[in-house]
């Protein structure tokens, strides 16, 4: 999900206020109904459902560029999701009351929104998909995939991407206890695939990397 295409930006640059969040802050919690939408202008927000068990399991990360919580307001339904910074982050939020008419009034805004949706439902079938039908090698390396394009977008330099993610986090979203996931960062490690320090991650072959996804 991309920021929205600067015809849409330019109409609600008026009604944007910026806000800060600091890490481990949640910026809204699941069954609350939304306030309005964050456009995410520095830092990384983590998606999260919490099970019966009180167990949160991460389901999609956001990050500079992004913008989320229009589809409760156009569903008239609460989150399904709670949202929390995982670094310092700062949005531009706009208010439900204000996006609604700007919604109104805008075909652009509109038709952008609807692409919008139709790209993050796809990425979240796409995990469902993958993370339900292969092994748990397979899910760390698309993982690590994933989290790299996250990573890279927030670093624009040519420098080799530095993923640093706690390993409660990283096990959530890979679906496994953090016990199973440090065994096999490990094996990756001695692999040769990735170099990791505390909770930093390099990938130093990204191509054994895209291969072991491939063809597990």
């Amino acid at each position: 999900m991309d920021l929205l295409p600067p015809r849409s930006t330019k109409e609600i640059r008026d009604e944007l206020i910026r806000k800060e969040f600091a890490t481990g802050d949640l910026i809204f919690r699941e069954n609350s109904f939304s306030k309005g939408i964050y456009i995410v202008r520095k830092g990384k927000i983590k998606i999260f459902q919490t099970g019966e068990d009180g167990k949160k399991s991460i389901v999609y990360f956001y990050r500079r560029g992004d913008f989320f919580g229009h589809r409760p307001i156009l569903a008239s339904e609460p989150h399904p999701v709670s949202a929390m910074a995982m670094d310092n982050v700062v949005v531009s939020f706009i208010s439900k009351e204000k996006f609604l008419n700007l919604l109104d009034s805008s075909e652009t805004l509109a038709r952008d929104l609807l692409v919008n949706l139709s790209k993050e439902f796809t990425v979240w079938v796409n995990k469902l998909t993958v993370f339900t039908r292969y092994n748990l090698k397979k899910r760390v390396a698309l993982t690590l995939l994933i989290l790299h394009s996250v990573y890279k977008r927030l670093d624009s330099s040519n420098k080799k991407v530095t993923i640093s993610i706690g390993r409660d986090d990283f096990a959530s979203y890979v679906g496994t206890a953090k016990e199973t996931l440090v065994r096999m960062l490990r094996q990756f490690k001695d692999e040769g695939i990735i170099v990791a320090n505390g909770t930093n991650i390099t990938i130093v072959d990204m191509e054994a990397l895209r291969e072991l996804f491939t063809y597990l």
